[in-house]
């Protein structure tokens, strides 16, 4: 039989499933749905067109499962299955959940003609296809005490497969590496290291102990030290860490150094920018070459609404300043420390924003007398 180029999935009926559940194939295995498995196994061997037989209830999160520009269709409606199926060519049937696994010999995996599926799916599905080839490479998943199996096997052929090209992974069994994952060489990771979604991770990185990196485009030779980093953007050389946090939307510049108890959100960082420690820089829009203080905050929520703050290049935030947004900070202005910003600081020019110091003479020692303890 000439190699399909159509493909068939089968979901569990929505009434099946309880209510906090969700089909199997929905299911995770490292952090990837079993169904994204089976569609980035099929695009592989060419599969081109797909039809999902699945209900409303599932129907964006299947569809999710797929590159945005593929084939797609899904539907539980007979109608739309039988047109899908309105060709002599060969389509592939996937009727359970299952995941690639080469050495596995034929089982429940089938391909026909899509006019036989046609003929035999008048009124009902039906395993029971004239001219259906069995199909061997895939392993059936049947639950959670499966999917915990096959995750041990998978791991390590997903480990040993970077290292085959050049990764340094230093204790394989504590390193867990999404599938859609990709490394480049000489990168080093650590224990305790977690790559989860479609992240890129560039050359020469160094990665862990114990950092999360989620669904990020990571440049070469960057540090990523017992954080977590998460749908964001890192450029080359950056050096973040320890427990520093990246939300989503972020975009850290070349050179940048986020440091420890750092947190960034929504994000834009120039090339060159620090924050050495204990730094929350939010809703943001920073140049190159700034220097934040310990303490720095924006204050992005007034309690309503976000708001953005804009820093020029070459600025230099005081420790313990407080930018209340929206504001803007001209290039290589000043923020003394302590201070607490409401209104645009005009390039090059200091900002001071605090009370005048006044110390009283005498107090502290009028205080211990009064309660007794001079």
């Amino acid at each position: 039989m000439v190699r399909p180029q159509s493909a068939v999935f089968f979901f569990e009926e929505d009434s099946s499933i309880p209510e906090h559940s969700k089909p199997l194939m929905l299911e995770a295995v490292l952090f990837c749905p079993i169904l994204q498995w089976m569609s980035d196994k099929l695009l592989a061997d060419g599969v081109q067109r797909f039809f999902v037989v699945c209900g409303p209830r599932f129907a964006e999160e299947a569809r999710a499962c797929f590159p945005a520009d593929a084939d797609v269709t899904v539907s539980e409606q007979q109608s739309d299955l039988m047109k899908f199926l309105n060709s002599p060519d060969p389509v592939l049937v996937l009727p359970r959940a299952a995941l690639p696994v080469e050495e596995a010999g034929a089982g429940f995996v089938y391909a026909a003609p899509g006019y036989e599926l046609q003929e035999a799916w008048k009124t009902k599905m039906t395993n029971a296809v004239t001219a259906a080839e069995l199909v061997p490479g895939w392993l059936p998943v049947y639950g959670p005490d499966t999917i915990a199996e096959l995750e041990g096997l998978l791991r390590g052929r997903i480990v040993q497969a970077h290292i085959r090209g050049g990764v340094r992974v230093l204790d394989p069994a504590a390193v867990y590496i999404d599938p859609r994952v990709t490394i480049g060489a000489g990168t080093v990771l650590l224990p305790g290291t977690i790559l989860q979604g479609p992240c890129r991770i560039g050359s020469r990185c160094q990665i862990g102990p114990n950092a999360l990196v989620n669904s990020c485009a990571v440049g070469d030779d960057v540090t990523i030290n017992a954080s977590q980093v998460n749908e964001s953007t890192l450029g080359d050389g950056c050096d973040v860490g320890p427990y520093a946090h990246i939300r989503p939307n972020c975009t850290v510049g070349a050179k940048c150094h986020v440091g420890a108890f750092v947190q960034l959100k929504n994000c834009v960082l120039g090339e060159g920018t620090k924050m050495s420690h204990l730094t929350y820089v939010g809703d943001a829009d920073v140049g190159s070459g700034v220097n934040f203080g310990c303490g720095t905050v924006t204050t992005n929520y007034d309690g309503f609404k976000k708001h953005r703050c804009t820093i020029g290049d070459n600025a230099f935030i005081g420790c313990n300043t407080n930018l209340v947004s929206p504001v803007t900070v001209g290039e290589g202005a000043y923020i003394a420390a302590g201070a607490t910003i409401t209104r645009d600081v005009p390039p090059d020019a200091l900002a001071v924003a605090r009370a005048r110091q006044e110390n009283k003479e005498g107090w502290a020692a009028r205080r211990r007398r009064m309660h007794g303890k001079a």
